[in-house]
């Protein structure tokens, strides 16, 4: 029976809803997450009596045809790029990025990676690096002997110098966005590599054309929201349990056809 594999699709799709939901729930307080979601299509259609088709020969027509459809099948679990909130942190080389863009990373095997996640230290050379120990572009290198550190908007890194009055600039922080931000391809620890989809990065600074501003001493928390994510928990396990049960139904109707002949 037809109904048992497309009652099939529909189960593995909401087992995979439910794998998605359940990491944006247990990345809920990660810095700079995306959520994901499920994107679902309909499978092919099997036509038994097509619309518009002819009934007689005075050219009368099928206002309406007869379709059954095979299922259900995902095409995309894609990242939603909305603004996290902003929480402080109170620590000077912590960043967030309030609007457009994503912060350069270089990676040991010399890949570049982007991210939204600021949460950036010194290594054991002053340069500024992220929790992994990788580099932020371009090099930022703070004085061992800097008394304070200030980035503006704008990414410019001052620093206050011993027996100097006026700070001094010792670079500024890049950031690059693309066309389709959200074809960009996770590789975990807050991470993302361009693909074809993304296009290739367009580099900026903070406050210029299409990019927002950097805000020094915060974070951005990721955009899962709890309550939304629960009640699309609830509503996939729904769907799942539904499915499961014309599984049931469906094989009670084989089993009392098979019992009709037989008998």
């Amino acid at each position: 029976m037809r109904a048992l594999q497309t009652a099939a699709t529909g189960m593995m799709a909401q087992e995979l809803n439910v794998q998605v939901i359940s990491n944006n729930i247990a990345n809920v307080r990660t810095t700079g997450y995306k959520r994901q979601r499920v994107h679902f299509q309909d499978l092919l259609y099997e036509n038994f009596r097509r619309a518009g088709s002819a009934t007689s020969d005075q050219n009368t027509q099928v206002p309406a045809g007869t379709f059954v459809g095979s299922g259900v099948k995902t095409v995309s679990t894609g990242r939603v790029m909305t603004q996290g909130n902003l929480s402080s942190t109170e620590k000077q080389y912590d960043l967030a990025i309030r609007g457009e863009g994503f912060f350069r990373i270089r990676m040991p095997d010399g890949r570049t990676t982007y991210t939204r996640d600021g949460s950036f230290d010194l290594d054991s050379q002053g340069q500024l690096v992220t929790r992994d120990g990788y580099q932020v572009e371009p090099g930022i290198t703070i004085p061992n002997n800097a008394t304070s550190v200030s980035i503006n908007a704008q990414g410019t890194v001052e620093v206050s110098l011993p027996g100097q009055t006026a700070p001094q600039q010792i670079g500024q922080i890049q950031l690059v966005r693309f066309v389709n931000k959200v074809g960009l391809e996770s590789i975990g620890d807050n991470l993302f590599i361009e693909t074809a989809a993304s296009g290739q990065p367009i580099d900026g600074f903070g406050g210029g054309e299409g990019f927002g501003t950097l805000q020094q001493n915060y974070l951005e928390e990721g955009n899962v929201q709890a309550v939304n994510e629960l009640s699309s928990l609830i509503a996939a396990q729904r769907a799942y349990e539904m499915n499961s049960k014309v599984i049931t139904a469906a094989d009670q109707m084989m089993s009392a056809t098979t019992s009709m002949f037989r008998g």
